[in-house]
């Protein structure tokens, strides 16, 4: 792992902002691998003075956003077709779909908003939202919002620590359980209020 860390600090370092764009690009989209490996390195070659860290964020935000969006609109253009031809063998039914496509509309916003910060599902939360066609615009910005805090956390972190790679992992232990708190707090806040509406 040491040695792909390195080729990435080293790719990123070569390839500069193109490289975290790219990166990122494929981390958000069909070639998913942990964020931390691309913005933690771009964070680190800020605090050197190699790259500035505002615009690295930035361009690691435009990244995940694209890669989110081209999801999107696979899913949009093959999704539906494609599970309602073959869903039958993963018993996915249509109106489990439809089901899938309601809950979308309703609550896509919060759920691509939390989804960009749950490991695992930040690459494929643009999928259902794709197959639901929710609106483009709400999609991004809720995207955009998520995969944010997201890049900034994960480029401070190499900003300020990334030359210590066992205090790296024991501080995403604790950013991920962080994460994953905060999207229930979110999620229990937003019931409730949809509750009381």
């Amino acid at each position: 792992m040491a040695e792909i860390v390195n080729w990435i600090v080293q790719t990123v370092g070569s390839l500069g902002y193109v490289g975290i764009f790219v990166m990122m690009f494929l981390e958000s989209s069909f070639f998913p691998f942990p964020s931390e490996v691309v913005m933690v390195p771009a964070g680190y070659l800020a605090s050197k003075g190699e790259m500035s860290l505002s615009l690295s964020i930035l361009i690691g935000i435009l990244g995940s956003l694209s890669g989110a969006i081209f999801n999107y609109y696979l899913a949009k253009h093959f999704g539906r077709t494609f599970l309602l031809k073959y869903g039958k063998y993963l018993f996915l039914k249509e109106d489990s779909l439809e089901k899938l496509e309601k809950f979308f509309t309703n609550h896509g916003h919060i759920s691509t908003f939390t989804g960009r910060l749950i490991p695992g599902i930040r690459q494929y939360i643009s999928l259902p939202a794709g197959m639901a066609k929710m609106n483009l615009a709400k999609f991004s910005l809720y995207t955009a919002l998520g995969a944010g805090i997201w890049v900034i956390v994960l480029a401070l972190l190499g900003y300020f620590i990334g030359e210590n790679e066992a205090l790296i992992k024991e501080y995403l232990h604790y950013i991920t359980i962080g994460a994953l708190a905060f999207v229930g707090i979110i999620v229990a806040i937003y019931l409730a209020v949809k509750k009381r509406n």
